[in-house]
């Protein structure tokens, strides 16, 4: 039987320690390499955004300033009442009292007699007048009553500012037109005093419009026997549209 033959014994040189840390560096930044690498590949770098844990931390606010607290004020020394005053009272003397002197009143003087001025003659009165006996007074007679204002015909009718028609713009634009009968009273003066519509156009505005103009005419007296008289007159207005 063979014997073993034995291994040879091969002698191992210990390592520095400045190549260990160089080792041990070179690992971990190895294994940072290999982690960043995975990290690269979304669906790595979805899976390990799932599974690490989120860490909340709850912080507390912090705690509002407390006022500062004035420090009472110290007590006011006590003071020791004044010693009592000793009051001593002084009794007034008795005032003598005097009797009064009765003095009798001096006599009044005697009158001194005063001379009474002779009566003035009285002036002599006239003579009286005998009264006249009043009968009774009569009402003053009342003033003629003014004469009734005459309704004349437009032909006999003259005028100082004769009548000038305005014709509304809206009622040309919408086409009304038609006539307006307006009777009139007429001062002494000449002055249109009352105006009435007594036959309409049928529109309002050419109705005003007519009694516009005539309160604007100015008319001359109308005269009976040399006497200005008021009279009442109609006159026709016509609104037409021109062809």
């Amino acid at each position: 039987m063979s014997s073993a033959r034995p291994f040879p014994v091969v002698a191992v040189e210990p390592v520095s320690p400045a190549l260990r840390r160089i080792v041990a560096v070179a690992m971990v930044a190895l294994h940072f390499g290999v982690i960043w690498a995975l990290l690269q590949i979304a669906p790595v770098r979805q899976a390990v955004g799932e599974v690490m844990p989120i860490l909340v931390e709850l912080v507390a606010p912090p705690a509002p300033p407390q006022p500062e607290v004035a420090p009472p004020p110290p007590p006011k020394p006590v003071q020791a009442p004044p010693p009592p005053r000793h009051v001593v009272t002084v009794k007034p003397k008795p005032v003598p009292v005097q009797q009064p002197v009765f003095v009798a009143p001096p006599p009044p003087p005697e009158p001194v007699p005063v001379a009474e001025p002779e009566p003035s003659p009285a002036p002599p009165q006239a003579p009286a007048q005998p009264a006249v006996a009043a009968g009774p007074l009569s009402p003053p007679a009342p003033p003629p009553a003014p004469p009734a204002p005459k309704t004349v015909s437009i032909s006999a009718v003259s005028y100082l500012t004769p009548p000038v028609l305005h014709y509304p713009n809206i009622s040309r634009r919408m086409g009304e037109a038609g006539r307006v009968h307006v009777r009139v009273l007429v001062d002494t003066q000449g002055l249109p005093r009352e105006t009435v519509v007594v036959r309409s156009s049928g529109y309002a505005r050419l109705d005003e419009s007519a009694l516009a103009t005539v309160r604007a005419t100015r008319f001359k007296p109308y005269t009976e026997n040399g006497v200005a008289r008021p009279f009442w007159v109609v006159m026709p207005l016509i609104f037409e549209m021109e062809s």
